[in-house]
Order: structure tokens, then sequence, then C-alpha cells
């Protein structure tokens, strides 16, 4: 049974339409790789989803449940963990008090975030805003795990770092894969990175799912297509 299901949602920006048809689903413990050009719907579908946008049409629903008039704060509450594009860290606070701020009870705390990101264990008393770019990412994952979501949505988590750190955060969510049982959504554009983690994959071009299906089907035609320069 899927946990996240998207069917056929449109969505504007005030008088200009965005999406045009997204269709998706992800079932618990599974990871799906959202993929397109720049500019194409992926962020914007995200926003769908955790209820930052209201789709004009089409349904989103969650375990079952449909959120079409969930507000954003009830969306993060019943399950579902953002990490956006850009970290967006709130930079004058600890890591520490970043991490607290919109904690819920479960597994994910202090101590198991700390074990899972030791940098952030150590880093507790230092202001987001002192941390390196590749730490803030950290600390931006860590923050969406503390609200124990059943659901977790990477936004390009790997843009503007350096190599290392990229492979420390898809280490990351690797680990993530095989120790919890997260349903994971990934926007990146590393076709290599997403092969090795990824059960499936929806490719959108102008607004609109192009293409569904396992990742390993993904082929040179298709990444052509829909995804090439």
């Amino acid at each position: 049974m899927s946990l996240l299901s998207v069917e056929d949602v449109q969505a504007f920006y005030g008088p200009s339409q965005a999406l045009f048809g997204v269709s998706l689903d992800l079932a618990p413990g599974e990871v799906l790789a959202l993929m397109g050009r720049n500019g194409m719907g992926k962020s914007t579908t995200i926003k769908v989803i955790c209820r930052l946008l209201p789709p004009s049409a089409g349904r989103v629903s969650l375990d079952g449940a449909d959120m079409a008039r969930m507000p954003a704060h009830r969306a993060a509450r019943s399950g579902i963990g953002l990490v956006p594009e850009g970290r967006r860290c709130f930079a004058p606070l600890t890591v520490e008090e970043n991490l607290i701020a919109a904690a819920r009870p479960g597994h994910w705390t202090l101590a198991t975030v700390g074990d899972f990101f030791p940098r952030l264990s150590e880093r507790l008393s230092q202001r987001a805003a002192s941390l390196s770019g590749g730490e803030q990412q950290m600390l931006a994952i860590g923050r969406a795990l503390m609200t124990n979501p059943r659901l977790l949505i990477l936004d390009e988590a790997t843009e503007g770092l350096a190599p290392v750190v990229r492979q420390e955060i898809w280490a990351a969510i690797r680990r993530l894969k095989a120790e919890t049982g997260l349903a994971i959504l990934v926007v990146d554009k590393s076709l290599k990175e997403l092969g090795g983690v990824a059960d499936k994959a929806v490719v959108i071009e102008g607004g609109k799912t192009r293409w569904s299906g396992a990742i390993s089907d993904l082929n040179h035609d298709i990444t052509e297509r829909y995804l090439g320069v």
C-alpha cells in the first residue's frame, strides 16, 4: 500500500499554471527519485505535497488520508519531514535549538541524531550561522528527522556542496534507507548517486509526469530526452 499518493495534480502560482498533471506514489521503506531539468516542477510538486501550495486539481493523500484541506503544520505533524532546498537553518539559533525547534516524540532525539551525525553532537552550542555548508545540510536533515516523520523529503540536499561532503550526505541517505523504515523522496541531479539509492524514479517535464518506473529501467533514451542539457 502506498504511503504517499499524488494523483494527476495541477497547481498555479497566481494566474500562471506550474503543474499540469503530476502523479507519483511511494510505499513505506521505498526511495523515490523525483527528476527533471530545472524549472520543470519538482520543487512545486514538493510544495504541494507539504501543503505549502494548494493544488487546483488532483489528489494528494498520505496513508490514505486526503490532504486537500490540510494546513502545512498539520501535514508536518501527520508525518512529513522536509529538508528544503538551500537548507534554511535558523541562523541565529544554536544547533541544539534548531534540532529541538520542531521535535516530536519518537526514535529520533538529540542523542540519536548526534549518533547519526557526530559532528552535530560536537557543535550543539554553536550558532547555525557558524557551521560549514555541509554541517548546515546535516543540521537540516537532523532537524527533519527530529520531527520523527514517516516520509522524508530531500530537495536538492547535495546542491552546492564540495564533492567529499556530497558523498557524506549520500552515505547518510543510504544509511537511512538501510536502517529505518522511512519512505524517502529525493530531488537531485546526480544520476549515478540516485541509481545507487533509489528504488524507482518519476521524471517531470513541463509540470507533468512523463515517465515513471524502476530506476534500473531509466535508460539512455529517456535521460537524453528529459534530463539532458
